[in-house]
């Protein structure tokens, strides 16, 4: 179905779009009509994918962006960024907020802000833009908010004693976590948004051959991403739930989704109380809610 889609006139922003499946969606939304601004870290790479993207659909319309989304203050210029390029393609609304960035490391890194970096990208990262890009979000038709998550969110729990796991560093623990919560938010932002037009989905990739185990990884972790990315999908299939989010002119209200279709969630994901603990936990720690916006604190 996700073929035949006409997304002209519409709006669209995809992060972690120079390379894998960030790309394949940047990609396949700009051939369906989209205006396209793609996200990436560095600016070499974001140019190379504009104009394969380009070349590839010659009509598609299509910017990137650079930032480093592990920074709150990166995430701040960049939604300015973002609703500079909108308004000088005459656009005054976003249709979809694809968050697909994500990152894996096998050893402890601190961000700039002090944040281990897995919970900093995978998810106060998309919580933190998503709350700069609303205002846009609720000017579109249906504003839709897409965040990549995992099947690994499966089996797992808030670990709240010691979120960012600074006591005792657990990569695959704490990439498990950041992909709960990526459920969690959306569960939460779907609650809050109830009476707005904005509905938020958790996309489920599958297992992808890409190479974001081997980025922050060394060793046995980095040895066993490279063995185990050999069984998994093109970028292509794991882009294409996104893409049909994205776009599908109606969707059920099931708020997590894999191979575009609706599938259960790690009940956890759905936890009223959970979500909400998560949402208070993220705006305290960007700077948000009764701290003010954020936005004069990051800058």
């Amino acid at each position: 179905m996700e073929e035949s889609m006409d997304l002209s006139g519409k709006a669209m922003v995809v992060t972690g779009a120079s390379s894998g499946i960030g790309y394949a969606t940047a990609a396949a939304l700009a051939a369906r009509g989209a205006y396209v601004i793609g996200v990436g870290r560095d600016e070499a790479r974001c140019d190379a994918a504009r104009e394969a993207i380009v070349t590839r659909s010659p009509q598609g319309r299509v910017d990137f962006c650079v930032a480093d989304l592990s920074s709150q203050r990166e995430i701040w210029r960049l939604a300015d960024d973002i609703e500079s390029k909108l308004r000088d393609n005459k656009y005054s609304a976003l249709d979809a907020l694809i968050n697909n960035a994500g990152a894996f490391s096998s050893y402890y890194v601190s961000t700039a802000e002090g944040f281990e970096l897995q919970w900093a990208v995978n998810h106060l990262a998309p919580f933190l833009l998503t709350h700069a890009l609303l205002p846009l979000l609720k000017k579109a038709p249906e504003g839709r908010v897409i965040t990549v998550s995992s099947g690994s969110h499966y089996r797992c729990r808030i670990h709240w004693k010691d979120v960012q796991f600074r006591r005792r560093y657990r990569y695959l623990r704490a990439y498990k976590q950041s992909k709960l919560a990526n459920v969690l938010f959306t569960c939460e932002l779907n609650r809050r948004m109830a009476d707005t037009r904005v509905r938020a989905y958790a996309a489920d990739p599958g297992l992808v051959n890409t190479e974001i185990g081997e980025k922050g990884t060394a060793g046995l972790a980095s040895l066993v991403w490279k063995r185990r990315r050999r069984h998994g999908a093109t970028p292509e299939k794991g882009a294409a739930t996104s893409i049909y989010l994205a776009g599908a002119p109606t969707l059920s209200p099931h708020i997590y989704w894999k191979d575009c279709a609706p599938k259960a969630p790690n009940p956890y994901g759905e936890d009223a109380d959970a979500a909400g603990r998560l949402w208070a936990l993220s705006e305290q720690m960007c700077g948000i809610c009764e701290y003010g916006t954020g936005k004069e604190e990051a800058i």
